[in-house]
């Protein structure tokens, strides 16, 4: 058994450890509220641009534009992300394993594939795995801006119009609640028909100046948006899975001091048994 002096260090620490822990706890349930509340802001858009953008979409229109037109796939790409930092759980390893297995099914059709990579984790795991990285973005703060994933977001789109690349997926985490999220794998390119009832129905618009100008702008704001939307989704999955995370090892390290703190006190009374034994026994002999 371990001498009672070193048990009281290792206490020391893991008790120092414990203080960390439940900070960063408080912490992330504090970022997670704040990142909660942009995510149930920027929702109602997201979701409204969808409808909209499938009505576009299937309507008949004298200019189809490219977005909206399938091709065969010989490439696709995929926009992927993730956090910069760790302490999140299995956050991202959840959300890496699905891309793979994507990844793997692209590659049994002979689909070469490229990456957009958003967040530090991404990019150093594809990195890792070799994989054909052609755009990243990182450290975009706990309040994302949708004026820092345009550049980012456009390369990728400058790849489909230029037939680069023939598919588009956006990869994230989707918030389910403060012990959920769950991995996405979304196609955005070309834009697919809404599961809302009301695309079942079409109508045409009547576009000013004219067709081509106005469905240009809104299929790139359409795709900035949806990228911006699961930037922000994805950032409270970091904050509510960290959280989690941290709660559970201030939890553990409580449960661990409590056997040191068991360990600590038998060593103590073997000391002490010890010690009394010498002193009897010290006694006795002077007797």
């Amino acid at each position: 058994m371990s001498g009672a002096k070193e048990i009281r260090n290792k206490i020391g620490s893991i008790a120092q450890t414990k203080k960390i822990t439940k900070a960063m706890e408080l912490v992330a349930a504090s970022k997670m509220r704040k990142a909660q509340d942009k995510m149930q802001l920027t929702r109602p858009y997201a979701e409204k641009a969808l409808q909209v953008i499938s009505h576009v979409a299937n309507s008949n229109t004298d200019y189809k534009h490219p977005f909206t037109i399938t091709r065969e796939v010989k490439r696709a790409g995929y926009i992927i992300i993730s956090s910069d930092r760790g302490l999140c759980g299995g956050l991202n390893n959840g959300l890496f394993k699905s891309v793979l297995t994507s990844l793997r099914n692209q590659q049994q059709h002979n689909i070469e594939v490229d990456l957009c990579l958003i967040g530090s984790k991404a990019a150093s795991f594809f990195h890792k795995i070799g994989a054909n990285i052609v755009a990243h973005a990182s450290h975009l703060g706990d309040a994302p801006n949708a004026s820092d994933l345009i550049g980012i977001v456009k390369v990728m789109l400058d790849k489909y119009r230029n037939n680069e690349i023939d598919v588009l997926y956006l990869c994230y985490n989707q918030f389910i609640n403060t012990m959920t999220q769950a991995p996405q794998l979304q196609q955005v390119l070309p834009i697919q028909q809404s599961n809302d009832e009301s695309s079942q129905y079409y109508w045409d618009y009547i576009y000013e100046p004219d067709s081509k100008s106005l469905l240009d702008m809104l299929m790139t704001r359409y795709i900035e948006s949806q990228v911006y939307q699961a930037v922000v989704e994805n950032a409270a999955c970091e904050q509510a899975a960290r959280m989690v995370a941290m709660k559970s090892a201030t939890d553990n390290a409580g449960e661990l001091i409590d056997q040191l703190q068991l360990a600590y006190n038998k060593a103590r009374q073997a000391i002490i048994t010890q010690e009394i034994s010498e002193i009897v026994s010290g006694a006795e002999a002077v007797e």
